[in-house]
């Protein structure tokens, strides 16, 4: 170690410890410049929230509205020039505010890095937002916030700013269409007729009736059935001949047939003081002259005949050459004919006979009292077939009572339709209801009826009815789901129209207007279906043809106030005043309820200072 002459160590300068003065002055001149960051930050933050007071910003549309189950609208933000700063971002966020609650919807970011030109030009952005929308919603406020930040993480916040005010719920108005759908019973509720065939024979080439055949099984079947003076519509008598020559010389023949059976069936109700009610019956003869329909079946039933022989007789007879004597002739050549003769050609020598009748069927009245007896249990479910027992529930308009009836159908043949009028009976039944709980509950048990309908067979009548179970559950989307597989499986006539009527309700509130406009232009006419018509069409900003569908509403019920109020609607938007008054007027006269509409409708937010209007809703 090295001393100095105060005998002291010398120390290396590389081992001392730093001077504390220059450390000080280190530490003072880092606080100072990073308060200056800091302040230049600041100010920086300070300067974009107070220019963004003139930023631009527009939403559309405002007030805000409805449409299917949620409100979209576009806001459009421009910053003011020279107000985004370098290494900043600007955000936008729009929040909807209903009485003590709120929702966020997202933001528009303006980041400076993405707007280099924002010195000498406006940084613009537009976008669209959406929200799923609740009843309380209807009155509450659209605001902004704003948020200036540093890319470091530093910001501030704007104040809040409103933009739009309340939603426009026309859409609301539509409304509800029911179509329920009952299918057919089979019960047929015109006459049926019962056919009773006799066959009269005669010996060849002669019309004569013989005595074996008048006083045999064959006579005295139709003697009885005469005397029991059953109602008869008609007697058909067929006459028909063998083909040979001794029977197709006479050509009158078969007519002759015809005719005298026509006297003998004559001569029967005479005898039982028929005649009165003979002159009801229409008799018809139809002689069938050169025809081999009936020669051919009775071949191919032959059992004498081979295949081969067969053949060879089809050939002749259904040869283009030659006519009906002619091919006669070429099958008496045949060593088969000895068996047509003897086996076909008698049976064709006879006068066929077709008597129609009545069904004996049962009164509606009759039904009535013994359906309601099957549903209470006190006879037998077999005393009506199924077709009866269906029928029946259509002869009362008692919900209550088609619901016991239905039932004992369900139990009796647990059929498809049986299952389906019954989900129809608890639709009719929660349609007039009034009672939400109530209501649910039985969309639920007609649900479990269709669909256990449909797995035993898919028809329009189930689907159809399951579109309008989801329709009372508000299960929108399912419910137009359920009419198109109805559609798909051919609904016609009134039935497709009611579907309609049904569907175009459903699109209205999911928001699918021209789909609407469609289905309702092909509906059930009623003053129903018109004004959902002119919603649609309104709703769509076609004012010319919603006026005309509201029109047409009220000429349908003079008493539809809501028609009016649509009216009122299309005035207010075209800047009617004087029509908006009238039409507004008529509405809340023929419906109070309207009024509270009308006071909180924000189509009419710029009419309601004036008196007129608000002399109109008071």
């Amino acid at each position: 170690m090295n001393w100095n002459n105060n005998n002291e160590p010398i120390i290396s300068r590389l081992n001392q410890p730093k001077n504390k003065p220059d450390t000080h002055m280190r530490k003072l001149a880092y606080f100072i410049g990073l308060l200056a960051v800091l302040s230049f930050t600041g100010c920086t933050l300070s300067k974009m929230v107070k220019m963004s007071k003139d930023q631009q910003l527009t939403v559309t549309p405002s007030p805000l509205e409805l449409h299917g189950d949620s409100v979209k609208f576009e806001m459009a933000v421009a910053l003011p020039v020279k107000m985004l700063k370098k290494n900043t971002i600007y955000s936008v966020s729009p929040i909807y505010k209903y009485g003590d609650q709120s929702v966020s919807l997202g933001e528009v970011q303006f980041k400076s890095t993405d707007y280099p030109n924002s010195k000498t030009e406006q940084p613009r952005i537009s976008k669209t937002f959406s929200f799923a929308y609740e009843e309380p919603m209807q009155k509450g406020n659209l605001v902004v916030e704003g948020v200036a930040a540093k890319e470091s993480g530093k910001s501030k916040k704007t104040p809040e700013m409103p933009v739009a005010e309340g939603v426009i719920t026309t859409p609301r108005l539509v409304k509800d269409v029911f179509y329920v759908s009952y299918a057919p019973t089979g019960y047929d509720t015109a006459e049926q007729l019962i056919a009773t065939n006799v066959e009269f024979y005669f010996l060849q080439g002669r019309s004569q009736l013989r005595t074996s055949e008048a006083r045999g099984p064959r006579g005295k079947f139709l003697d009885n059935f005469i005397a029991q003076k059953n109602t008869t519509r008609s007697v058909s008598i067929t006459g028909t001949h063998s083909p040979e020559g001794a029977e197709t010389i006479n050509t009158r023949l078969s007519n002759d047939r015809a005719k005298v059976i026509e006297d003998f069936y004559r001569k029967n109700m005479r005898k039982y003081d028929y005649n009165k009610m003979a002159d009801s019956i229409d008799f018809v003869l139809k002689p069938v002259v050169e025809d081999w329909t009936m020669f051919l079946a009775l071949l191919d039933e032959n059992k004498t005949l081979s295949s081969t022989q067969k053949d060879e007789i089809r050939n002749i007879v259904n040869s283009a050459g030659g006519d009906f004597e002619q091919k006669e002739q070429q099958l008496q050549d045949l060593s088969s004919y000895r068996i047509i003769f003897r086996d076909i050609y008698p049976v064709l020598r006879t006068a066929k006979t077709e008597i129609l009748t009545p069904k004996p069927k049962k009164s509606d009245e009759e039904i009535a009292v013994l359906s309601k007896q099957v549903a209470e249990g006190t006879i037998s479910a077999d005393t009506l077939d199924d077709a009866e027992i269906l029928h029946a529930a259509s002869l009362t308009p008692d919900l209550e009572e088609k619901e016991r009836i239905f039932k004992a159908a369900v139990q009796k043949s647990d059929s498809w339709q049986a299952h389906n009028n019954m989900g129809a009976v608890y639709l009719d039944r929660a349609i007039k209801s009034t009672d939400d709980a109530e209501r649910a509950s039985l969309a639920d048990q007609a649900i479990t009826h269709l669909q256990t309908s449909v797995t035993k067979q898919e028809t329009s009548d189930a689907y159809n009815n399951l579109a309008i179970a989801a329709f009372l559950k508000g299960e929108n989307a399912k419910g137009i789901e359920y009419i198109e597989k109805a559609r798909s499986l051919g609904s016609a006539g009134e039935n497709e129209k009611g579907v309609n009527g049904v569907k175009g309700a459903l699109e209205i509130r999911s928001g699918k207007y021209d789909d609407a406009i469609a289905s309702l232009s092909n509906a059930v006419q009623s003053a129903d279906n018109s004004f959902n018509k002119g919603l649609a069409y309104l709703l769509k900003k076609d004012y010319t043809n919603a006026e005309s569908a509201f029109n047409e509403s009220i000429e349908l019920n003079e008493n539809e106030a809501v028609a009016y109020y649509g009216k009122a609607l299309i005035a207010a938007r075209t800047d009617k005043k004087d029509q908006l008054v009238s039409n507004l007027s008529k509405a809340t006269s023929m419906d109070a309820a309207l009024k509270e509409r009308a006071v909180n409708d924000l189509v009419f937010k710029k009419y309601i200072d004036d008196q007129a209007v608000r002399d109109a809703i008071k």
